[in-house]
Order: structure tokens, then sequence, then C-alpha cells
């Protein structure tokens, strides 16, 4: 398979020089050090949705339309790319200092779209601290934490979306609710309640339609996981792919491969399908017995997601604060301060104490 050509050169501000990054929320590049700006070239394509079984069968797993720089952290696996030269980094995840003689290249499908980061590294400081500031018992750290600007790392993650014709044959159950008036005896005498109870008949038929965008998580540590409240994006505001949207940001190479992706997308298509069955058998309630699921005109993308991403180390716990790139909703697991605690709870008692003394 031939290699796509795009250029990785870093675009060089017109006035001075430096290095230009992307300007998020906008279409733009900007100079930090003089302000001058420049449009990211829209192309005329559209991204493209790649035919699945044409491509597994033909290059299998190990294909790649390109090459990219990557880093290696050694504590955690995660593996990262920066688009732009640098003097020092930390992993995203960990904390774990990145050497730049460390670089290794490999190859990876190159990315259809992305959703660009609709705001700035100022910005989701702005929003970390608004949320630590809202926490009852927040560590001291943390609060100085959060207004470290160095801290919040702006990370693009990789997901794989598939795109499929369903079409599903099945066979199950309608339930209806009914109700039926028991007779009881208390003592106060005989009463009488109401039963609820299912009448099943028999169930068959066929569903099918389109299915768009099913998003699978290309990252495969476990404790690198979104949560599920802040991973949610539009992906109708998907942008064709163009490195530029890149600069000044941490790329994440994916480590589930295309082939694993689409297994697990199949589980997801299986959950679309049963959810259109239960719909289409009707009634109150629904048993499928069997279904046959077929998928097909299968289309694949690989596109970067937007997220920064806080890391925090307390009393050898590691804690990650992740806010949507796109949407600003913002997901941590927050530690507590024991001794915080330990003194409200002891003033509480004092005043309690005082309050009992003036009663008698």
């Amino acid at each position: 398979m031939e290699e796509t050509q795009y250029s990785e050169k870093k675009k060089s501000c017109a006035n001075c020089g430096a290095e230009l990054k992307y300007k998020p929320g906008s279409h733009q590049v900007k100079c930090e050090y003089c302000g001058y700006e420049e449009f990211i070239e829209k192309t005329k394509r559209s991204f493209e949705e790649l035919e699945l079984q044409h491509y597994i069968k033909a290059v299998g797993d190990n294909a790649f339309t390109e090459t990219i720089d990557l880093l290696h952290c050694k504590n955690c696996g995660a593996n990262q790319h920066v688009e732009e030269n640098y003097k020092s980094l930390h992993c995203v995840y960990c904390g774990e200092p990145l050497i730049r003689e460390d670089i290794e290249r490999e190859g990876w499908i190159l990315p259809g779209a992305l959703v660009p980061f609709q705001f700035d590294n100022k910005k989701a400081g702005k929003i970390f601290r608004d949320w630590v500031k809202g926490l009852w018992f927040a560590p001291n750290k943390l609060k100085r934490a959060a207004l470290d600007p160095e801290a919040i790392h702006g990370l693009y993650l990789p997901f794989w979306t598939f795109d499929a014709e369903l079409f599903a044959s099945y066979a199950g159950q309608r339930g209806d609710y009914y109700y039926e008036t028991q007779t009881f005896r208390t003592k106060k005498g005989t009463q009488t309640r109401q039963v609820r109870k299912t009448r099943w008949t028999p169930a068959y038929g066929t569903v099918d339609g389109f299915v768009d965008d099913i998003l699978i998580n290309a990252s495969k540590k476990k404790r690198r996981e979104v949560p599920s409240n802040i991973s949610h994006w539009n992906l109708k505001e998907l942008s064709v792919f163009n490195s530029k949207y890149l600069s000044g940001f941490v790329t994440e190479k994916y480590t589930i491969p295309l082939r694993e992706g689409h297994r697990k997308s199949f589980q997801k298509a299986k959950e679309i399908a049963h959810s259109w069955i239960r719909r289409d058998i009707g009634g109150d309630t629904q048993r499928i017995h069997h279904s046959d699921i077929k998928l097909s005109k299968e289309t694949f993308k690989h596109v970067l997601l937007p997220v920064y991403i806080s890391f925090y180390n307390y009393k050898g716990k590691e804690y990650h604060f992740y806010i949507n790139g796109q949407t600003g909703n913002i997901h941590g697991i927050r530690p507590y301060s024991f001794w915080k605690i330990f003194f409200l709870i002891l003033i509480i008692i004092v005043i309690i104490g005082i309050i009992a003394n003036f009663a008698k």
C-alpha cells in the first residue's frame, strides 16, 4: 500500500520565525510571541470513510498510511506525539519525564478527521480552578495545583468510528401487562389488591437501518479510560485532519488495532439491534430468544478527540481530572484532607458541648 504523504514540518511565523501553534476554537495557527495569525487551509475533500472489510483483508492489522514520532512512557505505557519542538515534557497521564532522545518513528493509520479544541489552556485552567473551589475538604496542595498552568495538558485521544447497514431477523415474545384482583385476609378482615401479570405472545420479524459513528476508544490501558460523563463529543463538528491542529497539544497513538476495534464495535451494533428489536416487538416488555445480526457496507475512520488532563499525586495515590476539550464538561476523582475533616468534627463537638452547657 502506498503511503499517504503529508508534511510534519513545523510552520514558522512569517514575522519572527517562532513556531505557530493551533488557536483553539478557530481554524487558525497563531504565534505566541508576536501575535501573527495564519488560517489553516481547508482541503477541498471531505474526510474519508474507508471501506472496512477490504482494508482488513488487503492490508491487515499492520497496515499504515503514515509514520509518526512517538515518545513511549516507560512508567504507564502511553504513546505520545508532540507536534512542535520542546525542551522538556512529562507524560500527561503519570507525570513521568519523557526524553526527546527516546523518540521512535512508528507507523499508524492516518487520522481521517478530528474535533479541534474549542478553548485554550487558560480557560481549561479556569474550569479546573472553579471545580476545585467547589470541593469541600480538598487538600491545600490540590488547590495550589489548580493554580499551576503547567498542570493541565491538552491531549488528542484516538478513537475508531464504524458505520454500517444493519439487518437483523429475530424470534422472541411480546409481553402485555394486565391486572387481576386478588383477595387476602388481614386482622381487619378480607381485602383485595391488584396484582400485575404478563400475557406473553410469540413475536417474529426483521429490523434494518443505518448505524452511524459507533465510537470505540482506541486506547487499551484501563488506567487511562476516559470517564463516561465527559466522553460525549459532537461528531458533526469533525474537521478534515490537518497536522496543524495538533500543534501545541499532545496526541496519543491508538493501542487497540483496527481489527480489535471492529470486534468491539460489533458488540455495540448488537446492543443497537436489540433496542430496535424491542421497539419492533412492542408491548410493555419483551423477550429476545434469538437474533441473527448482519452488517454490510461497513466503513471506518480513525479520529482524534480533545480532552484536557490534570494529573495529581496525593499521599502515594494518583488522581486524574478530565475536561472535555469541546464541551467543557469536567470529571475528577478528588482526594480528601483528613485534617480538615478532623478539625471540622472537633469544632462541631465543641459547639455541641457549649450548647449543652448553656442548656443546663
